[in-house]
């Protein structure tokens, strides 16, 4: 199946079923009413959103309209938990490099992770609106799960049947800040915007074989302002979902709805493949030439990210989103 949340005049949208070209779609109400709900009561409406979703293959879903990415909000637009990792080795190892990190002794047995903002995450067309141009704008190329409630303790080996959804991310970050948050010991904060999503989530199932060891075996595409900056395999996650799940449920439980980020695409070969993030290429920049010459991005810097299966066709739709100055905020009244 593959779902999207679709804004209305509420917080949290209505679900609808999107049909596997990414062309239709149908609402879900009958059944639910939100990605949360669902994912809540999976068992018991999962069957009846995968009969609508084959209805709607079939065309003979009442009430199908033609599906319109731009009216999408991210297919969970404020999640109980919003957790990203660090996965990728290559991504930790050139980091480290560029911010001048100590590694973690642990850091291949270990998983990095961080508790980020899961109350306003955007969706895969808005904005990205910023209060500065100076704080080292980037975007991060990621994947995502959307898990069902997971018991604290449970252990990797257990945790991916926990994995309902995946999704593809853009984890805005803001370097120059990144470097003032690390240094207090406390993690991110003022450096990690709010994250994009993809127009649509989709149940393992819908990646067939390039779904397996709890990995997604196949690359993510990346272009900044229309030129392909990168498409590193996401095959080579140095943990898995199931690991990632099972090192954040290692002391509480997670909240049906709570949503795992894999870290920045990364891979060894990053010559070839090239990145999914800016700092990435500054950190191979200072390897190679002494000193890093990419500039972070300007507003109205457009970022396009988008997974396609080997066929060629879109599995999640596409983030496209352009960085934009933030407006003055409103003042309340007195």
């Amino acid at each position: 199946m593959k779902l999207a949340t679709i804004r209305n005049a509420t917080p949290d949208g209505a679900l609808h079923l999107v049909s596997r070209d990414l062309s239709r779609m149908v609402p879900a109400a009958p059944i639910v009413a939100t990605l949360q709900q669902a994912i809540e009561q999976w068992a018991l409406v999962a069957p009846r959103l995968a009969t609508l979703a084959q209805q709607l293959e079939l065309g003979t879903a009442p009430g199908t309209t033609p599906f319109e990415p731009r009216l999408a909000a991210a297919p969970l637009p404020r999640a109980w938990q919003w957790l990203d990792a660090s996965a990728f080795h290559a991504h930790g190892d050139l980091l480290e490099t560029v911010f001048g990190i100590d590694p973690p002794p642990e850091k291949r047995t270990v998983p990095l992770m961080y508790q980020g903002a899961g109350d306003d995450l955007l969706g895969p067309c808005d904005d990205i609106a910023l209060p500065s141009a100076d704080d080292g704008m980037d975007f991060e190329g990621e994947i995502a799960v959307i898990v069902d409630r997971v018991p604290m303790g449970t252990p990797a080996d257990v945790a991916h049947r926990h994995i309902r959804l995946l999704m593809i991310a853009n984890d805005t970050s803001l370097r120059v800040l990144a470097g003032k948050d690390l240094r207090t010991g406390f993690g991110f904060l003022n450096s990690k915007a709010s994250t994009s999503f993809g127009p649509v989530a989709v149940t393992p199932d819908e990646l067939g074989p390039a779904w397996r060891d709890g990995r997604i075996h196949l690359p993510l595409q990346v272009h900044w302002n229309g030129t392909l900056f990168g498409r590193p395999h996401c095959g080579a996650m140095g943990f898995s979902f199931g690991e990632l799940i099972a090192h954040a449920a290692r002391t509480r439980n997670l909240a049906a709805g709570t949503i795992i980020g894999s870290g920045t695409i990364s891979n060894d070969d990053f010559r070839t493949v090239g990145s999914a993030c800016i700092a990435e290429r500054r950190a191979i920049e200072l390897i190679d030439e002494g000193q890093p010459r990419t500039a972070y991005m300007a507003f109205g810097d457009r970022v396009r990210i988008e997974m396609l299966d080997e066929a060629g066709a879109s599995i999640f739709g596409a983030i496209d989103q352009t960085y934009v100055r933030a407006a003055p905020p409103a003042l309340p009244h007195a």
